[in-house]
């Protein structure tokens, strides 16, 4: 059902535009031209995004219903009813995730040979298999709760974790109107959630833990009958409050803070639609949960544990593996940096191999002429391979400053450890600036000049992504090196704010939000307006995973309205509204496949002189008021030229890409009669080949 806007309103509500984008994750799921496993990914992506959703978002706006009425004048809408609507759009949602799971997927499994048992006979070797594995292994892990129908003892759920709900009746009991409760923890963390079964006349079973729980009920319950189960999931508030960040040790007020998050009051208590009401009840009065919390769902619960559903038939129905590219530019050269210094170079993952940064950092670390080197770290990735780079710079003796924001949510943990990894190495860590979010992405080399004996050198790698070998593969996202001196100036100046951020610095070549990136902007956009004006072409085109601040929305509404045409392409949250008459020329893409669209790149057509800036940040208010970002200009004409056409094909993408309408519902790009079909992230993998084959750098 298409979404309906208020007429009038300029600008969408951040939810329902964040909720419009998973609806294109939802429809990946559906797109029977996309290989069984990679629809089976996009189920977990869905699931894993309307867990944060509801442990983020709508945690948020439940704590404002909670303010007094004087406190929530201030507020520019209605908690309740953004709240309302979420779970209206969120329940109609899952019908039709539901039913392509139950009516799409689990019958192509079979197809294809792979059974997903629920309550189907099983045959003898099975039967002894399952009891083999259950008394074994999974009885120990068993730990029922039996329920307080009165409420006068509460009991615990852990977040985001699946229980089995189950009413019971006691054999023998003279009152046997009188029914008892319990619950089951899933162990499905120490487990796993998907348990293979022996092979059956060439076919692969997989059983649900909880499936498993199930059957032997009567074992765990003895002297009860089994009247029924079902399953049940508690998504916590995964806010961290920290009560004063600028006094005191930062990273143990982190340490407590997450563990009250494991304990935070509830977002969202998802049930099984089958659910009698006693047990309702019961629930509501056992784990102090109002009606409020609950949200219907199926049978199963945690669908993000599909990341982890192995494909016995592996390569078959999955996508085939794009081949990484390699750089001519750094193949040429023994040494990265040497590389850089005689040339910018641009990389674009996933499509090109995530290798060379690693290279870069682990010369860095053994090159006797490096000096120091600066990096910040935002998410890092498991045994990352940057951070063991720069212990053994720290090792062999260089000087080492690492920026690690440990405020990265759901990552805080990993980057606790890391720092702390990392100060034992002697690596100088600085851990967080008090009040803000530092996600740039940044890395700067200082090395002693080989022509000049007392000079010294900088070579940066940039990067609109995370340092991060694993998601590199998996999202898109522009790396770049440049040893220019005005860029490496700006970088010193960024990295002494960060060890020093009571200064103010003046940046001259990349842009710094809080500093001088909105000026900057407004510049460039009213330079867009005047060319207009004069009757030259003006354009701005702009890709970011989000535009939420209104403040940017406003100067892209009257530049449109000055006929300076501006295509945005953005992934995820979008608030400004096209198609009105207050947003001319303004046409916005969105574009979900394989790989993450992650990428922020902001051009800006200069009456066709190109500039151009790679980001760490979108136009989140988030992004350019409270946290440090880095966007740095690209100056090689040959690159710009490549950035441009890249982001052309995205916008000539008629199959996986829609265009956002007035009313927020994504609309197809239909192409016209005997119109070619085109696949941005295919087409540039294509482009990006060619290149390399014809020498094209």
């Amino acid at each position: 059902m298409p979404i309906k806007m208020n007429n009038e309103s300029k600008y969408f509500d951040r939810e329902l535009s964040w909720l419009s984008f998973n609806r294109l994750v939802l429809e990946q799921i559906k797109d029977q031209n996309l290989p069984l496993f990679e629809r089976i990914k996009f189920l977990a992506i869905y699931s894993s995004n309307l867990d944060e959703f509801y442990r983020i978002r709508v945690a948020h706006h439940r704590s404002l219903i909670d303010l007094p009425k004087k406190n929530r004048k201030s507020l520019e809408y209605s908690p309740e009813k953004v709240l309302a609507y979420i779970k209206k759009e969120v329940s109609e949602r899952q019908k039709e995730y539901e039913n392509e799971f139950y009516n799409q997927i689990i019958p192509e499994l079979e197809e294809c040979g792979i059974i997903l048992y629920r309550d189907q006979e099983l045959e003898e070797e099975h039967t002894t298999f399952l009891s083999e594995f259950f008394f074994k292994e999974l009885l120990p892990e068993i730990q029922p709760v039996l329920l307080s129908s009165s409420g006068a003892v509460l009991s615990f759920l852990k977040d985001n974790v699946i229980y089995i709900a189950i009413k019971i009746w006691r054999k023998n009991r003279i009152d046997e109107n009188k029914a008892n409760y319990a619950v089951i923890q899933v162990p499905a963390k120490t487990m796993g959630r998907f348990i293979s079964l022996p092979k059956l006349n060439g076919k692969y079973l997989v059983m649900f833990l909880e499936d498993i729980i199930r059957r032997y009920l009567p074992v765990i319950f003895p002297g009860y009958e089994i009247d029924s189960s079902y399953s049940i999931k508690l998504s916590r508030d995964a806010y961290l409050m920290v009560e004063d960040e600028f006094s005191g040790n930062l990273l143990n007020k982190l340490r407590k803070s997450l563990k009250q998050r494991k304990t935070g009051f509830p977002a969202r208590f998802q049930y099984d639609k089958e659910m009698p009401k006693d047990l309702i009840e019961v629930l509501k009065l056992a784990f102090n949960i109002t009606d409020s919390d609950f949200v219907t769902a199926g049978r199963y619960l945690n669908f993000n544990d599909f990341f982890d559903f192995k494909n016995p038939l592996s390569p078959k129905y999955e996508l085939e593996p794009l081949k990484q590219l390699h750089h001519p530019v750094f193949d040429h050269y023994d040494s990265i940096m040497e590389a850089v210094e005689k040339h910018d170079v641009l990389l674009h993952f996933p499509y090109h191999t995530y290798d060379y940064v690693l290279r870069f950092f682990s010369e860095a670390a053994v090159d006797p002429d490096v000096e120091e080197i600066k990096t910040t770290q935002y998410r890092v990735a498991t045994n990352s391979a940057v951070v063991n780079a720069l212990i053994a710079a720290a090792e062999n003796g260089k000087d080492v400053t690492v920026f690690i924001e440990v405020k990265a949510r759901f990552d805080e943990a990993a980057n606790i450890y890391f720092a702390e990894k990392m100060e034992e190495a002697g690596i100088n860590v600085i851990a967080g600036i008090p009040g803000l979010k530092v996600h740039a992405k940044a890395a700067l080399v200082i090395k002693r000049s080989t022509k000049k004996k007392t000079g010294k050198k900088g070579y940066a790698f940039l990067s609109t992504g995370n340092f991060n070998e694993k998601t590199a593969t998996q999202y898109s996202d522009e790396g770049f090196f440049t040893a220019n001196n005005d860029i490496i100036k700006d970088l010193k100046k960024l990295f002494l704010y960060l060890e020093t951020p009571v200064e103010r610095f003046n940046f001259k070549s990349i842009l710094v939000p809080r500093f001088n990136m909105i000026d900057v902007f407004r510049k460039k956009i009213d330079r867009e307006i005047q060319n207009a004006e004069e009757g030259k072409k003006a354009y701005l085109l702009f890709k970011m995973n989000g535009l939420s601040d209104k403040e940017m929305i406003d100067m892209l509404y009257n530049a449109g309205d000055k006929n300076v045409e501006i295509d945005l392409i953005v992934r995820g949250i979008c608030k400004l509204r096209p198609e009105k008459p207050f947003s001319k020329n303004i046409q916005i893409t969105r574009i979900v496949d394989r790989f993450l669209e992650h990428s922020r790149i902001y051009a800006f057509y200069n009456d066709g002189d190109w500039e151009v800036y790679i980001s760490s940040s979108d136009l989140l208010t988030r992004n350019i008021r409270r946290r440090v970002e880095s966007i740095i200009p690209v100056y090689d004409k040959k690159l710009i030229k490549e950035i441009i056409s890249i982001l052309k094909i995205q916008l000539k993408d008629n199959t996986k890409a829609k265009f956002l309408d007035k009313d927020i519902n994504n609309i197809d790009k239909k192409p016209e009669t005997g119109d070619n079909l085109y696949r941005a992230q295919i087409d540039t993998y294509l482009y990006l080949q060619k290149k390399t084959l014809m020498g094209l750098y």
